[in-house]
Order: structure tokens, then C-alpha cells, then sequence
């Protein structure tokens, strides 16, 4: 065994180069010389633009005011932009706040209709005018609003905020192919029987009872895609948007279900039977658990009256239902995250 505490120490070199240490001079203080290296590095996905532009538009060409209230987000790419990032050139970059005023003003000059249409115009608009960008991803929320009813009458213009989801849409340009991505968030419902969960494999780990009647409720976020022969020939979204989403509850209302993966694909099932213009629908739904209380510590019976909902942990269930035949457009579900 070495005796370190009597082993030599070998003097330092008074050679600069004697260091073998990239980086390090031979007097151990760090050098501002950063280290040679054989690794390269390229540019890869990119893209940028602004989030969450807040636009709020009144019609007010009549006494009878009508609202559009959406964040709009705006995010373009093309390979003219590497030298941005790369070398700090900026003259294809469309400042961020240059895309924010397009938007208010195309609200202006236009209107906004539906937030497809809206998204649309202003998608083509970054993409013809600026001929270096390869494509555009374009997303909206759409926040609804309701007339207040005044002694039975709607008013003219006060409104209270709607509580039925809210409205999305996303429009993706990608080369010569436009891609329109209509969908909901946040839209919470719940069925207090007409659900059971049994028959799923059991171990020593397993806990959970078996159901024949349980509350089976989720916050469903669906996005569906329009074929491009439908985007092409022009669709009423908003008339779309409505009859899309009041089937789907219809659905979720009527299945007896033994799961809620079974209702999310009977969901976009029925929803692509009924509309020829959907191409496939996206469902990401979260298992929002009830559970029974027991109120037997306080002499009480509870027949399936009395639950508490647990927040969390909770199950998520994710699945896409595809129209068959249909192409896959990989390139239409660039930049959303939260799907299989």
C-alpha cells in the first residue's frame, strides 16, 4: 500500500502547453479559451411567433351587438429563418409584434366569423405575402359568450360568460397543403349511472372493487380534422361545430358504457358516421373518479347517493377513431401535444 502521506508531489510545469486539461492553464485558473472540440451541431425544428394574442371584436352596426372573444396564437417556420438562429440575422424574421397587429387589423378589415375562417385569412395572408415561409401553425380559443336575459328578453349588449367548453381551432399550413383542426376543451360532463367498469385483470396489488352503476364523468378535449376535399370546397364551421359537439354528447348521454375507452370511440364513431367531412377525431379524457362515502361510522346507510370526486390521481384515457380510407396527414398534428 502507497503511504500517501509521504508520496512525492511532482512539481508543476512553467510550460503553458504542459497542461492537459482543455481549457485550464497549468496554473489551474480558468482560461476564457473555450475548449477545441470535434462535435457539430445543426438547426432543427423551429418555428416562432406570437402566444396568446387576446382579440375581442364588437359588431355594432345595429342596437343588437354581437361579441367574438379568442387568444389567438400565431407561429411561422421556413428554412430562411436558420440564419436567425444561427447568426443572429434577422432579415426574414416577421417580428412577433408585427403578427399581433395582423391580427387586429384583419378583425378590423374582415371580421372574424368562425376562428377556422379567421385563422385561415390570416395564415395565408403571413405565408403569400412573405414568400420564405414554408408553413404556419395558427391555433384559437374561442371564449362564448351569452346574451343576459333581462324580464325574459335577451339584451341588446350585456353578455355572461357560456360555460360549455371552450371552442378550439388550429390551421396548419405546411407547404401547398392547408390542414383545419376544429376541436373543444375543458368540456366536463357527467352521467350519475348508465356506467360499469368490471372484468379487468386482478393481482396482489389490485384494490379497486368491481362496478356494475357508477357516476363515469371527464373533462373531454377533442380535436377533429376536416378532409382537405372538404377545407377546399368551404365548410360552415360554426354550423359544423355545433352539430359535431351536440353529437358527441348525445352519445356520451345514451351508451350504457362498460368503459370510458368504449365511450370516447363511440364518440368520434358517431361523429365521423354523421359528418363525411371529418377525417378523424383526437379525444384525450381524464377519469374524473366519484367515490362512495362511507357513512356508516355515523349510523347512516348511503345507497349511492353521497360520493366525494377525487381531483387527483385519476386516469387518462387517449385514443383516435380514423375514418377508414382516409390519409394519414401526420404533418396537420405538428405542434399539438396532449394526443396519441
Amino acid at each position: 500500500m502507497t503511504d500517501t502521506s509521504t508520496a512525492a508531489v511532482p512539481a508543476a510545469s512553467t510550460d503553458p502547453a504542459a497542461s492537459t486539461v482543455p481549457g485550464v492553464s497549468s496554473d489551474s485558473t480558468t482560461s476564457t479559451v473555450p475548449a477545441t472540440s470535434t462535435t457539430t451541431v445543426h438547426l432543427g425544428d423551429n418555428q416562432y411567433g406570437k402566444a396568446e394574442v387576446r382579440l375581442v371584436r364588437v359588431t355594432r352596426d345595429t342596437p343588437r351587438h354581437e361579441i367574438e372573444d379568442l387568444t389567438i396564437t400565431t407561429q411561422l417556420r421556413g428554412t430562411a429563418l436558420a440564419d436567425s438562429y444561427t447568426d443572429g440575422d434577422n432579415a426574414k424574421v416577421v417580428a412577433t409584434d408585427t403578427q399581433k397587429n395582423v391580427v387586429y387589423a384583419f378583425a378590423r378589415e374582415h371580421g372574424v366569423h368562425s376562428p377556422e375562417e379567421f385563422l385561415l385569412r390570416v395564415g395565408r395572408h403571413f405565408t403569400t405575402a412573405f414568400d420564405w415561409y414554408d408553413g404556419a401553425t395558427l391555433s384559437a380559443e374561442q371564449h362564448a359568450w351569452e346574451r343576459i336575459a333581462v324580464d325574459g328578453h335577451e339584451h341588446d349588449h350585456a353578455f355572461v360568460r357560456a360555460g360549455r367548453g371552450t371552442r378550439t381551432a388550429v390551421v396548419q399550413i405546411d407547404g401547398d397543403s392547408t390542414h383545419v383542426i376544429a376541436g373543444v376543451t375543458d368540456l366536463t360532463v357527467l352521467k350519475s349511472t348508465g356506467s360499469e367498469f368490471h372484468g379487468f385483470p386482478r393481482d396482489g396489488y389490485t384494490t379497486l372493487a368491481e362496478t356494475d352503476d357508477r357516476i363515469l364523468a371527464t373533462s373531454v378535449t377533442a380535436r377533429w380534422r376536416y378532409t382537405p376535399e372538404a377545407v377546399a370546397a368551404g365548410i360552415d364551421y360554426d354550423e359544423r361545430y355545433t352539430a359535431i359537439l351536440d353529437r358527441m354528447l348525445a352519445t356520451f348521454a345514451d351508451l350504457h358504457s362498460l368503459a370510458l375507452q368504449q365511450t370516447l370511440f363511440a364518440m368520434g364513431r358517431t361523429a365521423i358516421e354523421a359528418f363525411p367531412e371529418i377525417a378523424e377525431v383526437r379525444f384525450a379524457m381524464p377519469n374524473k373518479h366519484h367515490f362512495l362515502v362511507d357513512l356508516t361510522p355515523f349510523g347512516l346507510d348511503n345507497p349511492g347517493e353521497v360520493f366525494y370526486a377525487a381531483d387527483r390521481p385519476y386516469g387518462l384515457i387517449a385514443g383516435t377513431v380514423v375514418r377508414d380510407g382516409v390519409a394519414d396527414a401526420p404533418a396537420a398534428w405538428r405542434s399539438l401535444p396532449g394526443f396519441v
